[in-house]
């Protein structure tokens, strides 16, 4: 008989929002239990089986000292380990608490805080353990989802595209916002959303995380020169994806 390869599907610091993805992927999904056998995914069964695991898809960010020795275990346990959605490739929104005090941010949100147990900061996967491929997005895209498990289990690089939301706003046909008076993150977003606020004449809120080689000094640059204050664009670049490199150090270029 055959084997069929092992997903593990694995929670830290987060939403749920990217594992509801993979679950919205609803006919889709039918398919891929035919071609696999998922081992381990809390959010949609209560069976649980060992490693080792061909494929582990992450999500959330590393908050908690446990978390930060199980995804340890969950690495040594899985062959090729993916991260999927803003939390577990760049920290998430939980990564705002990185610029400031965590003594200040526990005693503001508990009213016991002795009781809580957490790092200073929040951190995406990759600081913690080798990482075979990062998936963006909040949420993630579930056709790139597909795409990725599908690339993995047949041993292929995903072809997911590298190119910013602008791409995908000119194949919508959207007018750029930004020659409207929009301040929009697009020119330096990952794509995958589908431009869907641009089409609405909203700016891009960089909730894929930055492109490859985002120049959001150029950006910054350009929003300025349309009237942004350095507030603005510090509160820009600190949402989502507050944590990943390109948006955190140009943020902390605007810090007052």
């Amino acid at each position: 008989m055959r084997h069929r390869p092992r997903l593990a599907v694995w929670k830290f610091a987060s939403c749920d929002g990217c594992q509801l993805s993979l679950l919205d992927c609803e006919d889709e999904l039918l398919a891929l239990t035919e071609a696999i056998e998922i081992a381990h995914f809390t959010e949609a069964t209560q069976a649980s089986l060992p490693g080792p695991y061909d494929l582990s898809l992450v999500e959330g960010s590393i908050t908690t000292p446990v978390d930060a020795e199980r995804i340890l275990e969950v690495r040594r346990q899985s062959k090729c380990l993916v991260t999927i959605g803003a939390c577990a490739s760049a920290g998430g929104i939980q990564a705002l608490r990185n610029f400031a005090g965590i003594e200040d941010v526990v005693a503001t949100v508990y009213p016991t805080p002795s009781y809580i147990r957490t790092l200073a900061t929040s951190t995406p996967i990759a600081a913690h353990v080798p990482v075979d491929f990062e998936l963006r997005g909040c949420p993630i895209n579930k056709a790139q989802l597909l795409e990725v498990i599908a690339a993995f289990l047949a041993g292929r690089k995903p072809a997911v595209s590298s190119y910013s939301v602008c791409i995908e706003c000119k194949r919508r046909g959207n007018v750029c916002v930004m020659i409207q008076g929009i301040p929009c993150l697009g020119p330096t977003t990952h794509a995958g959303c589908g431009a869907i606020c641009p089409a609405y004449r909203r700016g891009c809120y960089g909730c894929f995380g930055p492109m490859e080689s985002a120049n959001t000094t150029a950006l910054a640059r350009e929003w300025q020169a349309r009237g942004a204050s350095s507030l603005q664009v510090n509160r820009a670049l600190r949402s989502f994806n507050a944590a990943a490199e390109a948006f955190q150090t140009e943020a902390l270029r605007h810090e007052r």
